[in-house]
Formats: C-alpha cells, sequence, structure tokens
C-alpha cells in the first residue's frame, strides 16, 4: 500500500479513478439514538463536497453507510453492541430501534437541514453474505485466526498497518489501546464476533465460524466493494474515525483486492459545545429539535457549521447559533431584495473556494462580501447567484415575492409617511409584520423582508 492523500489540493489537480466519474463514500450514522448536533457535523460538509464536485462538472456516485449491527461501545471490540443496549433501554427489539432511528435520521437530514440524498444508502444488516464472504477471503490469504470471542484480523501480517494513523505499531503494548483478551498484537482486530451464549441477540447469523454478527469495521469494506468496486475515490469520515475505523478498512479491503482502496482521504474534525466536548453526562447532546424549539432555523446551525472549515474544531453555543441566525437573517433580507430592485451582476466566485480543499469559510465570506456589494448599489441578487448559495452551500434563501395586498398596504403606509400620519404608518407596519413581512425605511424608499 502507499501513502493514503487528504485532499488538499486544489480541485484541477484532483484525477479521479474514471474520466468526470467519482466514486465517493461516507460513513454514515449509528442508529441507536436520536442524533446529536454533532452527528450532523460531517453530514453538513460532505454534502457540500458532493455539491462542488458536481458542480465541477463531475458525475458523483455516493454511498453513505447505515450502521445497525455491530458497533460496540468500544472501538476496540469490546463492550455492548450499541444497537442491543439501546434495544434493551427502550424495551423494543435492535431490529425495531434501527427502523425508528433511520426515520428519524432520514427526516432531520432530508427535511430539516435539507441535505441531498446519496445514490445509495445501504444497512449492514442487507450486506451479511457479502462480509462473510469478505472474512472468507482473509481467511484464505491467511490473514485470520480465531479465538474465543470471533475472528480476528492478524495485523502483524501486513508491513504498512496504521500508515494512515501514523500508528506507532513497535511501541504500542497491551493496555495502551486495548486489553490482553486473548489477542496476538494489541492492533488485531475482529472481523466476525461470535454471540455470547448466556445474551439473548435479535441480530445474529450463521458463519464457518460459528453463530455470530460482522466486526463493525468489515461492513464499510463490504459495501465499498460491492456497490463502488475494488477503489474509489474518496472516502470521508470524522477524525476519530482515522486511528481504528478507518485503517481497520484500509488493512482489510487492500489485503483481499491488492489496491488501494481510496486515493483521498476527507476527515472532519469535531464539534464542542461551550468548549467541552459532547456528552450525554454532561447535558450538552444537543439536538436540531431543540434548536427549534429555542426558535432558531436549523439552516442557521447549518451556516454555523460552515463558517468553520471541516478539518477545524468547531465550538457551539446558543450566541453564536444566535450570530449564524442574525448573519441568515441578513441573506434572506438581501435575496427579499430580488423582488424591489434592479438586478446586479455581482458574483461570489465561491465555487473557487470550495474546490481548493472546500473551504466553506472563505465561500461564506464570499457571500456577505456580495451581498455588501449589491446594497451599496441600491441594486439586489440575480436569480442565479441566489441559485448558487442553495446548489453549492444547499441553504435556501430564495422566497417569493410578496402579494399584491401586502403591495397595496406598502402605497398606503408610503402616502401616509409623505402625509405624516406617522400613526397610520405605524399600525400598517404592524399588520404587515402579523403577515410575516417586515419595513425598513431607506434613502431610496421602503424595503420589504420576511420574518
Amino acid at each position: 500500500m502507499k501513502l493514503h492523500n487528504t485532499l488538499t489540493r486544489k480541485m484541477e489537480e484532483f484525477q479521479p479513478l474514471e474520466d468526470k466519474k467519482v466514486k465517493l463514500y461516507s460513513c454514515g450514522l449509528t442508529v441507536y439514538s436520536q442524533p446529536h448536533i454533532g452527528n450532523w457535523v460531517p453530514y453538513i460538509y460532505w454534502d457540500v463536497l458532493a455539491r462542488t464536485l458536481r458542480a465541477s462538472g463531475y458525475d458523483v456516485d455516493r454511498v453513505q453507510n447505515i450502521t445497525d449491527v455491530g458497533h460496540l461501545t468500544s472501538d476496540e471490540d469490546a463492550g455492548e453492541d450499541k444497537m442491543l443496549k439501546s434495544a434493551l433501554k427502550e424495551g423494543s427489539t435492535a431490529w425495531e430501534v434501527a427502523d425508528k432511528y433511520i426515520k428519524v435520521a432520514e427526516h432531520e437530514a432530508f427535511e430539516l437541514l435539507g441535505l441531498e440524498k446519496p445514490e445509495h444508502m445501504p444497512r449492514a444488516t442487507d450486506y451479511i453474505p457479502q462480509q462473510i464472504a469478505l472474512v472468507q477471503q482473509l481467511e484464505k490469504r491467511g490473514l485470520t485466526y480465531v479465538i474465543d470471542d470471533g475472528v480476528y484480523f492478524d495485523t502483524s501480517k501486513i508491513d504498512d498497518y496504521g500508515e494512515l494513523a501514523r500508528l506507532d505499531i513497535k511501541g504500542l503494548r497491551f493496555g495502551a489501546r486495548v486489553e490482553n483478551t486473548g489477542k496476538k498484537t494489541p492492533t488485531d482486530f475482529a472481523v466476525w464476533k461470535f454471540s455470547n451464549p448466556a445474551e439473548k441477540r435479535d441480530m445474529e447469523w450463521a458463519s464457518p465460524w460459528g453463530k455470530g454478527f460482522p466486526g463493525w469495521h468489515l461492513e464499510c469494506s463490504a459495501m465499498i466493494r460491492e456497490i463502488l468496486g475494488d477503489q474509489i475515490d474518496i472516502h470521508t469520515g470524522g477524525i476519530d474515525h482515522i486511528p481504528v475505523h478507518h485503517t481497520n478498512e484500509i488493512a482489510q479491503s487492500e489485503s483481499v483486492t491488492g489496491k488501494r482502496l481510496a486515493r483521498y482521504w476527507l476527515h472532519n474534525n469535531h464539534l464542542k459545545v461551550n468548549g467541552t466536548k459532547i456528552a450525554k453526562s454532561l447535558g450538552n447532546g444537543y439536538t436540531l429539535k431543540d434548536i427549534l424549539e429555542k426558535g432558531f432555523d436549523v439552516q442557521a446551525f447549518k451556516l454555523m457549521v460552515l463558517s468553520k472549515h471541516y478539518r477545524t474544531e468547531g465550538n457551539f453555543t446558543w450566541e453564536i447559533l444566535e450570530a449564524s441566525q442574525n448573519r441568515l437573517n441578513h441573506w434572506k433580507a438581501v435575496a427579499d431584495l430580488y423582488w424591489q430592485r434592479p438586478h446586479s451582476e455581482v458574483s461570489t466566485g465561491m465555487l473557487s473556494a470550495l474546490q481548493a480543499d472546500l473551504n466553506t469559510p472563505a465561500a461564506v465570506a464570499m457571500v456577505d462580501r456580495a451581498f455588501e456589494k449589491i446594497e451599496l448599489a441600491d441594486m439586489s441578487p440575480s436569480k442565479d447567484l441566489l441559485t448558487e448559495i442553495t446548489d453549492l452551500l444547499g441553504i435556501s434563501i430564495v422566497g417569493q415575492d410578496i402579494s399584491d395586498g401586502q403591495k397595496e398596504l406598502l402605497t398606503k403606509r408610503q402616502v401616509a409617511r409623505d402625509n405624516k400620519d406617522f400613526g397610520l404608518s405605524d399600525r400598517i407596519r404592524e399588520e404587515l409584520e402579523d403577515k410575516k413581512t417586515v419595513v425598513r425605511d431607506t434613502s431610496s424608499g421602503q424595503i420589504w423582508s420576511r420574518l
């Protein structure tokens, strides 16, 4: 295997395996609970990545998996299965838990956040035969061994294990990353776990090695190969995936295919809340529902995320979200000028920023500057500019023109102001606000915008 690149170069230097076709894989959610705001950060970025690739002329074939089995509470092949633990807590089955939170996730992703749906969203439980077949291939190559709790990949059999994470394999000892449970070396990982006879499992399958379930890392390798082929162009995930999950994916995939799994890897940094890691014990695992209940627009959260680079650690506070909401409100107010003033030819140029390592903060700043120029010129953004913001950032600020009745009220209000009847002017302003329209008086006349 060769050193695995990150996509830090400009898009014009990006070379997919097939001309103008990009195979993209994103590690998806483990559907065992209500997603918190930090869970949504990567998918906001990777949505913009896919939009940018398409806007750059590429045909994108994207897979985003759904982990509904095999992800243990510890990344080190130990602890309870997250799905089973949640099922016991909710008094249901693991299958019911998965179905429940898949629906929740799809509603939040595609309806609330407005993310584009990937071409493929496979569930791990739908690819059990492929995962078993992959383990058999590893076994034939002499890369696995069996101990009491499962079938393990022998990382000592490959020379470059841990290259992506730059792991110090020689300096790693049992207890440093994992307890000694019978594994030959600390970095060995489970590709198939045996069912505990004392534990009732909802999700288990027969295999050549015994009844059990796949290791968490196995599903991604199996689904990538089945849907996209032996090699892909871009693989995305969180920085927490680097040392274990993605390192193990690379090991098992490339050991079978003999080919580099992905040409480019993109890893997003975490979102903290008030400078602290998100944790249930701290009560800071805010959800999109919490954002809505506090009167904020979910799109404001999306804009807040994009205001930081994907490789930069983010921070959430209600004050930061309020600032993002104000920015979104301003963008919408400028967009509403489309119906009231001549259109400007000012453009943002943000595609070039996104093509340079997905520089979303620069793209957001470009929108700010373009809108400032438009306002100073007493003009409005063009339809193309507004569409560009929606198409690239996935943030819709395009509204509709006000009704004829509202326009009549504006005319009456202007007459009232001309006659210095400010009482009537104020009453009409309040009536318009009841119709979700706010009026500003400027040197060039009345300007309305949506509330």
